[in-house]
C-alpha cells in the first residue's frame, strides 16, 4: 500500500483532543469486540495508524466503521519505515501502532520504534488491551505469582531443545507461542528436557473455536503426537516440581567419595550429580569427614 499522505496535525488535535505522539495499541487477539474504548478513541483521532500487516488491521478497522491512513510497519520493512515514522512523530504527528493482534512489542519488531522514539525525546503512549500470554496464563491452572515469555522457539529441533535446556532450571511458569504443524515435536522434547511437569495448550483464544488442553507433558505430547490442531497456539509449562532433595542418598555416596578424594571435591561431586544445593552438601560432607577423623 502506497503512503497515504497524513491530515495537518494541528488542526486534528483541536477537532479530537488527541495529543501528538506514538500510540502502542492493544487490538484484539480473536474477539472483534475485546478492543478498548481508548484503542477506538485513538484509532478515530490519529492522523496514522501503522500496522503489522494492513490487511488484518484494514478488516478491524472495518468492523468499527473507521477510515484512516494505513502503512505497514513489519520485519521487512522496519529499517526502512522507522526514520520516516520517527520525522513524522517529530512534526506532531500522532501515529497509532498495532501489531496483528494482541500487544504490540510482544514478539514483534515495534520496540525499536519505541526505543528510538524515546531517545529522541518524543511521547509515548500504551493504550493496553488484549494479550495471548497474559489469557493463556488466566486460562491454565498454572501458577501466575512468576511467568516467563520466551515467544517463539526455533524451527530447528537441535536449537530448540538447547533453548529449553537453558530455561529448565528457570522457577515460573514459561509461556511459549507455537507453531501448530510443531506442537506435537516440541511437547515431546519439553516432556524429555522438562520432566513431566503440568502444562496447559491453549487455542484460538477467545475465537469461536476456542480449547485449552490441561494436562502433564508426556499426555500433552502423546495426545498431539498424530493430531496437528488448527489456528494459533500458547503453550504453557509450570514450574519445575518441588523434589525433596535425597540427603539420605547423598551421604550414602559421599562417605564413599571421601575415601579417595578431598571434600570440595567430593561435595562437587555430588552435588552436581543429584542435583543438590552445593553449600547444602559441602557442609554434610565436612562433618562426615570431621566425624571420620574423631
Amino acid at each position: 500500500m502506497g503512503e497515504q499522505p497524513i491530515p495537518d496535525a494541528q488542526k486534528s488535535q483541536k477537532e479530537d483532543g488527541l495529543a501528538p505522539g506514538l500510540y502502542v495499541t492493544a487490538t484484539p487477539i480473536g474477539h472483534a469486540r475485546d478492543i478498548t474504548l481508548r484503542a477506538l478513541d485513538a484509532m478515530k483521532g490519529c492522523d496514522l495508524i501503522v500496522a503489522e500487516d494492513t490487511r488484518v488491521t484494514s478488516r478491524l478497522l472495518s468492523i468499527h466503521g473507521i477510515s484512516k491512513p494505513l502503512s505497514a510497519y513489519n520485519d521487512h520493512n522496519a529499517a526502512r519505515e522507522r526514520p520516516k515514522l520517527l520525522a513524522k512523530l517529530k512534526n506532531g504527528a500522532r501515529i497509532v501502532l498495532v501489531s496483528d493482534a494482541g500487544t504490540p512489542l510482544v514478539s514483534d519488531p515495534g520496540y525499536k520504534l519505541v526505543r528510538e522514539a524515546l531517545a529522541e525525546g518524543l511521547a509515548v503512549h500504551a493504550l493496553p488491551g488484549a494479550s495471548a500470554p497474559l489469557v493463556g496464563l488466566a486460562l491454565a491452572g498454572l501458577p501466575t505469582d512468576r511467568f516467563f515469555f520466551t515467544g517463539f522457539l526455533s524451527s530447528k529441533q537441535g536449537e530448540r531443545r538447547s533453548a529449553l535446556e537453558e530455561l529448565r532450571d528457570v522457577r515460573a511458569t514459561l509461556i511459549f507461542f507455537e507453531s501448530a504443524q510443531r506442537l506435537g515435536a516440541t511437547l515431546k522434547d519439553m516432556a524429555e528436557i522438562f520432566g513431566n511437569r503440568p502444562a496447559a495448550v491453549a487455542r484460538e483464544l477467545t475465537k469461536l473455536h476456542e480449547e485449552v488442553r490441561r494436562g502433564d507433558l508426556n499426555d500433552l505430547a502423546r495426545g498431539y503426537e498424530n493430531e496437528t490442531p488448527k489456528g494459533e497456539v500458547t503453550l504453557l509449562v509450570g514450574p519445575p516440581l518441588d523434589v525433596e532433595p535425597d540427603y539420605a542418598r547423598a551421604e550414602k555416596l559421599l562417605k564413599e567419595a571421601l575415601q579417595f578424594m578431598p571434600v570440595r571435591a567430593a561435595a562437587d561431586l555430588v552435588a552436581e550429580a543429584l542435583e543438590l544445593p552445593r553449600r547444602e552438601t559441602y557442609g554434610r560432607a565436612l562433618a562426615l569427614k570431621t566425624h571420620g577423623e574423631d
